[in-house]
């Protein structure tokens, strides 16, 4: 029996950019081996699970992505707002309803799953955020306040509802890949200007009358963790231990004392890149950095290479 192929499949199949499903592959691999290192010490039955949860994510991830690339993604443009509101609505919802858990409401329990709302957010706000911006960006000598207002509206009330939560973390990313968009836009000298000199005054305000005490700590421990070894710091101290006892080469698949011996907190989550680097070393703390920079170049590439300036943001968000 002789097999064939539709000239669509042969398109759809040559369309896809292999370079970049080769760099995630590969990031997933290296993921998925440095999460099972983390979760399989001696004493981590209780994080065990999370290995499974992550093979059922990334299956579901990469099933989601080839069915997306059947999708022409102008219809992402139609469709953006409906987003946008939807998780909007959610993020509210957790607001009041939602489940607290390590002193944040940020999650919504399905009981078999807990689903956080301001991670789909941010692709969310990528989708809208390339929507308006090419709309918006029209003009010869770039956008100025009136163009750029509708945006900033759209980026602060998500920003306003995470940082409620209090999630102060997830908040500033989401503006990161706000601004990173609107700098990939034409915009008028004196915007950025302006915007340079609100986020400098905006600093020290927010420190002193927006910021929690721990929020604080957390900066502060950041720039010294060695002020407070035990409490504070110890999780930063403990952190770097770990990447420096690596050295070259690494200590070994699972051989890492800081990891398996459970000096490094959080090492599934917070501190999975301190497993790499201790269990791997420099050479795999490098590889894994230089994918990621790969992974850059080519998201890069596909933007410039856009048919138009959605499709550009949409790479860049």
């Amino acid at each position: 029996m002789e097999l064939s192929v539709s000239y669509e499949e042969k398109s759809l199949f040559r369309r896809l950019d292999w370079n970049l499903i080769l760099v995630i592959l590969a990031l997933n691999i290296i993921g998925l081996i440095n999460l099972f290192s983390a979760t399989h010490g001696p004493n981590a039955k209780d994080v065990e699970p999370l290995f499974i949860n992550q093979i059922v994510w990334l299956v579901s991830s990469w099933s989601v992505f080839f069915m997306v690339t059947l999708i022409d993604y102008s219809i992402v443009n139609k469709i953006c707002y409906g987003i946008y509101f939807i998780n909007l609505m959610a993020i509210i919802y957790v607001d009041f309803f939602g489940k607290i858990a390590l002193g944040a409401q940020r999650w919504i329990d399905f009981g078999f799953f807990r689903y956080q709302p301001s991670e789909t957010m941010k692709l969310a706000i990528i989708m809208i955020m390339a929507k308006v911006l090419s709309q918006r960006n029209t003009l010869a000598k770039g956008m100025g306040f009136k163009e750029l207002f509708w945006p900033i509206v759209l980026l602060l009330i998500p920003f306003a509802l995470i940082v409620k939560q209090p999630d102060l973390g997830t908040a500033m990313m989401i503006t990161a890949i706000g601004g990173t968009m609107v700098l990939f836009t034409k915009v008028k000298k004196h915007i950025l200007i302006s915007a340079v000199v609100i986020i400098s005054i905006s600093i020290p305000l927010a420190w002193k009358y927006v910021l929690h005490d721990y929020q604080k700590n957390r900066v502060l421990t950041f720039l010294s963790p060695e002020n407070d070894p035990r409490k504070t710091g110890y999780n930063a101290l403990q952190s770097k231990y770990a990447v420096g006892s690596g050295q070259f080469f690494g200590k070994g698949f699972r051989k890492g004392t800081q990891s398996q011996l459970e000096f490094l907190p959080e090492r599934h989550t917070d501190f999975i890149f301190s497993v790499l680097s201790e269990e791997h070393g420099f050479v795999g703390a490098l590889t894994t950095i230089g994918l990621f920079c790969v992974l850059f170049f080519l998201l890069i590439r596909i933007a410039y290479q856009s048919r138009d300036k959605f499709g550009a943001l949409l790479a860049v968000g």
